[in-house]
């Protein structure tokens, strides 16, 4: 793939300048507090996965949808200041994953529904 084919294919908002110092600016704060968001999310996700008490279930799952949505607001100011950037899937690729998913799934032993859920 070529430079400018390449270029075409990356997401991303005018990136907002910061200051080249030694001094953590206003996106190593932001990336350092994502990365621990991120950490914690995927924590509370196995605390969820191992609780055996209704209430705790309960508790936990409310900080996990709360972390999760601080770890999403953090990533949309991220990507609005252009700090951080996607690139776009080429649409074949994203036919033959989806193909690929319905192999799969029609293996697993109760079947899926609409919507991919198990009946």
């Amino acid at each position: 793939m070529n430079q400018q084919n390449q270029n075409q294919q990356k997401i991303q908002n005018p990136q907002t300048q910061v200051p080249s110092t030694p001094q953590m600016n206003d996106r190593d704060f932001i990336t350092d507090v994502l990365s621990h968001e991120k950490y914690m999310t995927a924590s509370y996700c196995t605390a969820l996965n191992e609780a055996s008490h209704q209430a705790l279930y309960q508790d936990l799952l409310t900080i996990f949808n709360e972390t999760q949505n601080a770890q999403r607001e953090l990533y949309n100011e991220m990507f609005r200041k252009g700090w951080y950037k996607l690139e776009a899937a080429d649409s074949q690729k994203i036919q033959q994953s989806y193909q690929q998913h319905q192999q799969y799934s029609s293996q697993f032993p109760y079947g899926t529904g609409a919507g991919g859920q198990l009946q």
